[in-house]
C-alpha cells in the first residue's frame, strides 16, 4: 500500500508538468491577450475592458506624453497620433510578456512550486487571496449538491434495481433520463422565469418568493441566527435544484446499475437458497458489495460539484464563487487567475483520484493494490 502509494504520488509532478505545458501552449496562440486589450482600450477600440486598465494606461501615456492629455472616460488619448512603442513595451513589462515564452513558462512553474500565484491582473490582489475569498460560495454548492444528490439516488437507485422492469421503475426512468437530458444552464433560466420574478406569474405568489443574486440578503450580518439559516437557503434552493438534476439522474442509474450486478450473482442466489428475507440478502449481501463504487466515488463527485459543476450556475445567478473567478478570468485574459485555478484544481483532482482508490480498501479490505500495476 505504501509503495502504490508513493507511486501515485510521483506521477503527480509530471502530469502537472504536462497539463501545465500544454496550456501555456495553447494560451500563447489565443488571441485577445492581456497586452492586446490594453492597446485597444488605449486606443478606443474597446471600451469594455477594466478600469484598471484604463488608470495604468493612461499613466503610461502621461509619462511617456508629458504635454498630451489622457481621457481615462473615453479611453482615448488626446494629442497624440498612433502608439509609442515604448508604451507597448511598458505593457508588456507590466503583464509579464517582456521575456520570451521559455523563460516565462520555468518562472511560472518556479513560482507555483512554492504556491506563489502572482497577483490579479484587474483586481490588484493576491490570486491566492482571490480565490480563498471566492471558496465558501463554491464550498456550500457543492457540499450541498452532493449531500442531496447521494441522498436522493442511493434510495431511488436501490428501489428501482430491487423493482426492475415494473411500472415504477418505468415512469421513474422517465424522470431520470429527462434529467439527465436537461442541461443544468437551461433549467436554472427556466426556474428563474417561473420562481424569480420572471414574465410568468403564478396564482401561488411565488413568481418572485426567490432571489436572483447572492447566497444571503443585504442585511444578513442584523438578522438572528435562525432567520440566516432561512435566508442562506432560501438563496440557495434555486442554484442547488438546476445543479441537482443532472447529477442526481447520473447517480440513480449507477447506483441502479451497480445494485442489478450485485444482485444477479451467484452468492445473492445461495442466500436466498439459504431461506434468508429478501431485506437481509438486499442490506447484509448486496449493500456492501453493490456500494463500492458509489462511496469510492465520493470525493470525485464532491470536487467535480465544488469546481466544474458551478461555473455556469455562479454566472446564471451571480453567486461569488470560484466558478465565476474562472469564467471572468478566460473572459478577460487573466492569465494569473487561470493558470492558478487550473494548476490547484488539476492537484486536487489528482489527489482526490488518488483518495478515491484508498476508499476501496475502505470499503472492501480484499483490494490488494500491491499486486496493481501503475
Amino acid at each position: 500500500m505504501l509503495a502504490y502509494i508513493v507511486r501515485r504520488l510521483l506521477l503527480i509532478i509530471p502530469t502537472i508538468l504536462g497539463i501545465m505545458l500544454v496550456s501555456f501552449l495553447v494560451i500563447q496562440f489565443a488571441p485577445g491577450g492581456p497586452v492586446e486589450q490594453a492597446i485597444a482600450q488605449l486606443t478606443g477600440a474597446d471600451v469594455s475592458t477594466s478600469d484598471r486598465l484604463n488608470r495604468s494606461g493612461g499613466e503610461l501615456y502621461r509619462q511617456n506624453n508629458p504635454g498630451g492629455t489622457f481621457d481615462t472616460t473615453s479611453s482615448r488619448y488626446r494629442g497624440a497620433q498612433g502608439l509609442d512603442p515604448q508604451i507597448v513595451k511598458d505593457l508588456e513589462k507590466q503583464f509579464g510578456f517582456d521575456k520570451p515564452a521559455h523563460e516565462r513558462f520555468l518562472l511560472l512553474l518556479w513560482n507555483y512550486a512554492r504556491f506563489d500565484f502572482g497577483r490579479s491582473y484587474f483586481h490588484d490582489a493576491q490570486v491566492l487571496d482571490l480565490i480563498i475569498q471566492k471558496m465558501p460560495v463554491s464550498i456550500s454548492l457543492g457540499l450541498w449538491l452532493t449531500l442531496l444528490t447521494y441522498l436522493i439516488s442511493i434510495p431511488l437507485g436501490i428501489a428501482k434495481a430491487v423493482r426492475d422492469g415494473t411500472r415504477f421503475d418505468g415512469w421513474t426512468s422517465v424522470i431520470v433520463i429527462i434529467g439527465y437530458a436537461i442541461p443544468a444552464f437551461m433549467f436554472a433560466i427556466f426556474l428563474i422565469v417561473v420562481f424569480a420574478g420572471g414574465s410568468l406569474n403564478l396564482p401561488w405568489g411565488l413568481s418572485s418568493a426567490f432571489p436572483l443574486r447572492g447566497l444571503t440578503s443585504p442585511d444578513w450580518d442584523q438578522m438572528s441566527w435562525y432567520a440566516k439559516i432561512g435566508d442562506y437557503f432560501w438563496h440557495l434552493t434555486l442554484p442547488i435544484t438546476a445543479m441537482l438534476l443532472g447529477s442526481f439522474a447520473t447517480m440513480t442509474l449507477l447506483t441502479k446499475n451497480s445494485f442489478l450486478d450485485e444482485i444477479r450473482k451467484q452468492y445473492v442466489v445461495t442466500a436466498r437458497m439459504k431461506g434468508l428475507s429478501e431485506r437481509r440478502v438486499l442490506y447484509g449481501h448486496v449493500f456492501r458489495n453493490a456500494m463500492l463504487i458509489i462511496i469510492a466515488g465520493f470525493p470525485g463527485a464532491f470536487i467535480g460539484a465544488f469546481f466544474s459543476g458551478s461555473l455556469l450556475i455562479e454566472q446564471i445567478f451571480s453567486l461569488d464563487g470560484l466558478g465565476l473567478l474562472g469564467f471572468e478570468a478566460v473572459e478577460k485574459r487573466n492569465y494569473p487567475v487561470v493558470f492558478a485555478t487550473l494548476y490547484i484544481f488539476s492537484l486536487l483532482g489528482l489527489a482526490v483520484n488518488l483518495v478515491s482508490d484508498l476508499m476501496y480498501t475502505w470499503v472492501d479490505p480484499r483490494i490488494d493494490f500491491e499486486s496493481r500495476e501503475v
